[in-house]
């Protein structure tokens, strides 16, 4: 693999869910940092239990849910610097996942593209690209790139 280039300040934003797109979302991202001297950002969002009723049952569902993401995030870090050359900012926040995007987007300056990956199922390319391709796109001050989920890796290498 080659070496980084020199450092742009560009952040590329990836949202890390459960979905196997999101793993060539996060390549892309990883090796255009690495091309274009930026760096990676991963945002995992905890939703809200749906457990409410028992306030000490619930909290301590968010707290385990919180570590998981945590945790998550950790390994993930590892793999990003194995491919962009640098340890990625990492950002954990609870609530929807959508409004948690948007709000990050807008406190954190830094943040320069946002890199998602379209869903490969029938059911379309996903919510979040579906929110910020449609209703939410004029609340977003950064570009999105929108990677087609069935890249392989070899594809999505000669791409960048």
């Amino acid at each position: 693999m080659s070496e980084p280039a020199k450092r742009s300040g560009r952040t590329f934003l990836v949202v890390v869910d459960n979905s196997e797109e999101m793993r060539a979302a996060l390549r892309y991202a990883c090796r255009r940092a690495r091309h274009s001297g930026g760096r990676v950002a991963l945002l995992r969002v905890v939703e809200p239990s749906e457990f409410q009723h028992f306030a000490s049952i619930g909290n301590l569902m968010r707290d385990e849910a919180r570590q998981e993401a945590e945790i998550l995030l950790q390994r993930m870090a590892t793999e990003v610097n194995d491919t962009s050359g640098e340890l990625p900012v990492l950002y954990v926040r609870e609530g929807v996942s959508r409004e948690e995007l948007l709000k990050l987007i807008d406190e954190e300056p830094a943040i320069s593209i946002l890199v998602l990956a379209a869903g490969t199922g029938p059911e379309g390319p996903g919510p979040l690209v579906s929110a910020v391709t449609g209703r939410y796109l004029n609340r977003l001050r950064i570009p999105v790139t929108i990677v087609p989920g069935s890249l392989t890796d070899q594809a999505i290498d000669e791409l960048t």
